[in-house]
């Protein structure tokens, strides 16, 4: 690990008409990939209750969904765990996950209109995104998403929270692959056929709130920013290898300098 620090936040995105490739590499862009639970927003148990709804509509049964963690998995994946937990006969049936995560993204949408719903941002997260969309970042950074949610939830989430997507120029979810190990390399393939630039390596910045969240930083040897907002705490997501650790997103501009360095 390189340091730790604390941090705020505002939201960002990168006007690509504006950055020619050649001006992306000589100012060293980066590609920063934000998780979104635990990380940038907290739906109040939402997706869980719409997870569960989902299973018990599809396969009848939720599994032992009470004491499961989701943290840092993705949506299949939980899919999948829960079912063969439950000793489902068709937990390895890709039709089947895929049927519960159409069902779930239904009952989404209803938990997240509900009157009683609180989503709330996290701490700082509205400043360092507004800060990396700023005049000076603006060109230095291009902002998506890394996350274990399928698109159509990720979305909801986003919406429910007071962001718009479309803020995130890029994405890698869920339902691109069940494996968060996967999800870098998609990114990062996403932004170059955005902007014509190569990202690879430490230009990639992961920023999440799970060990998860780390250990896929490693393969793409992206660096890894973990926030400490979520269900683990800076021993633990240090712990867990990642180059900076932060109590949370509310010192802007500690958190804007590491992602930028």
């Amino acid at each position: 690990m390189r340091g730790v620090a604390q941090s705020d936040g505002r939201m960002a995105g990168v006007d690509t008409q504006t950055v020619r490739p050649s001006d992306a590499l000589s100012c060293g862009m980066k590609l920063v990939l934000f998780d979104i639970d635990g990380t940038l927003l907290w739906t109040d148990g939402a997706g869980r209750r719409a997870i569960e709804r989902a299973l018990v509509d599809e396969a009848g049964t939720a599994g032992p969904i009470t004491t499961y963690r989701f943290d840092g998995k993705t949506d299949p994946q939980i899919v999948r765990e829960l079912l063969s937990l439950a000793g489902h006969a068709r937990a390895d049936d890709e039709r089947l996950i895929e049927a519960v995560c159409r069902r779930y993204v239904d009952h989404l949408r209803v938990e997240l209109a509900r009157p009683t719903q609180a989503t709330r941002l996290m701490d700082g997260v509205a400043d360092l995104l507004a800060a990396l969309e700023g005049a000076g970042a603006r060109a230095r950074a291009l902002v998506g998403l890394l996350t274990g949610n399928i698109a159509p939830g990720a979305a909801m989430k986003l919406r429910s929270a007071g962001l718009d997507p479309a803020r995130f120029r890029v994405g890698a979810y869920g339902s691109d692959s069940a494996r968060r190990a996967d999800l870098p390399p998609v990114a990062a393939a996403r932004a170059a056929a955005l902007t014509g630039t190569r990202f690879a390596g430490s230009d990639v910045v992961i920023v999440g709130d799970t060990p998860d969240d780390v250990a896929c930083s490693r393969p793409f040897a992206a660096r890894a920013i973990a926030v400490a907002t979520g269900s683990y705490d800076v021993a633990a997501l240090r712990a867990a290898g990642a180059d900076y650790v932060f109590p949370s997103l509310a010192d802007t501009a500690a958190v804007l300098d590491t992602i930028l360095a």
